[in-house]
């Protein structure tokens, strides 16, 4: 097995798994719920805090085939890939990797080909 960050193995997948954020939780379940979710959310706090995790969450719920009062599945086929990080439909963006001119280069093509380019972007509803 490669190694894995311990950041990553224990990831929350699940709203419900996330500490410390529950007014933005709160604020995103009801969103979802109630179907009104904005054409994209910007995530700008300090590193530590949950950004990742809760774009990724977000994303998975508004990809997700069965979700469950605000909450993804978690085994369907839209959930698995986005978890594993094969979905087509979420395309990552760490900023402090993806800051030099290629990267710039790639993220262009990328979008000329109809790919997101934001995390939480797209949504399908």
């Amino acid at each position: 097995m490669a190694h894995q960050s311990l950041y990553r193995r224990y990831r929350p997948g699940r709203f419900a798994e996330l500490r410390g954020q529950d007014h933005v939780v709160r604020v995103l379940r009801n969103a979802v719920r109630e179907d009104r979710v904005g054409h994209a959310y910007l995530f700008s706090v300090p590193r530590g805090t949950g950004k990742t995790s809760m774009a990724r969450i977000l994303a998975k719920i508004l990809d997700c085939t069965n979700p469950s009062d605000g909450e993804p599945c978690g085994v369907c086929e839209s959930c698995k890939a986005i978890e594993a990080g094969t979905s087509m439909d979420v395309h990552e963006l760490d900023a402090a990797s993806n800051n030099g001119v290629d990267a710039m280069r790639d993220l262009i093509a990328k979008a000329a080909l109809g790919f997101p380019i934001q995390l939480v972007s797209g949504y399908k509803g």
